[in-house]
């Protein structure tokens, strides 16, 4: 089941205001670009923002989210039908033969399990052409974000146009490498609502992030920075094999 803050539909309402600019955007666009993708998948898009702009440069875009709420947003940015939004996840994907497939944010690292990861590698490695590419980003472990993330406790509280004022809380509730549990809070003075949402995230090291792409029909070409956060995560580009 995905979290809260995807799935219910006041916490997906208000997902784009607080996950602010995203400037990790513009390096997927780019290499898009470098690989002459036409059709691109958007594994866990969320809120559609990467497969709204990918349809906007002409592309063809196929959007997968389990978060009906987040689906449901997505498909309200794009009025004129251009991507194909499917509710479900990378395992029960229609025949698409994508150029490209896409995993942002930390879609990569909601599979908690050796099995759930291979079965999503499985499930794009079935959606790509042959020789087709898989680019996704992964947090370094070594770089600890959680430490950061449990420092900075304080509320974020925004003014939003439909939703008026909600308040944003983070909380890291476990740590128990590789997994990191941490719930958002959320409340809405309007009516005193309060909506939790906890969700945990597994920090897969470089070798265990490459030996599961060998293991499931892909090719590492290249490992690369991540542009908008330094030294913080793997970007990895692999190629379809088999």
């Amino acid at each position: 089941m995905p979290d809260a803050i995807f799935a219910h539909p006041r916490l997906a309402a208000v997902y784009d205001a607080f996950d602010g600019d995203r400037d990790d955007l513009g390096a997927y666009l780019r290499i898009a670009d470098e690989l002459d993708a036409g059709r691109v998948l958007d594994v866990g898009c969320g809120t559609g923002c990467l497969a709204v702009l990918l349809a906007d440069a002409g592309r063809t875009v196929m959007g997968v989210d389990p978060a009906e709420a987040s689906l449901r947003i997505a498909a309200s940015k794009d009025p004129a039908g251009r991507v194909t939004w499917v509710h479900g996840d990378a395992t029960r994907l229609p025949p698409f033969g994508a150029d490209l497939a896409v995993m942002t944010g930390n879609v990569a690292q909601v599979f908690l399990t050796d099995d759930e990861w291979s079965r999503t590698l499985r499930g794009v490695h079935a959606a790509l052409r042959p020789q087709g590419h898989l680019v996704f980003e992964t947090r370094r472990p070594e770089r600890r974000a959680w430490e950061e993330w449990a420092s900075d406790t304080g509320p974020v509280a925004l003014d939003l146009p439909e939703a008026g004022v909600v308040e944003r809380r983070l909380e890291v509730t476990d740590v128990s490498p590789p997994l990191v549990s941490f719930r958002y809070t959320y409340t809405f003075p309007a009516d005193g609502a309060v909506v939790t949402s906890d969700s945990t995230l597994r920090f897969r090291d470089r070798d265990e992030v490459e030996e599961g792409l060998t293991a499931n029909g892909y090719r590492v070409l290249d490992v690369r920075d991540a542009p908008d956060r330094p030294g913080r995560e793997f970007v990895f580009v692999a190629r379809r094999t088999t």
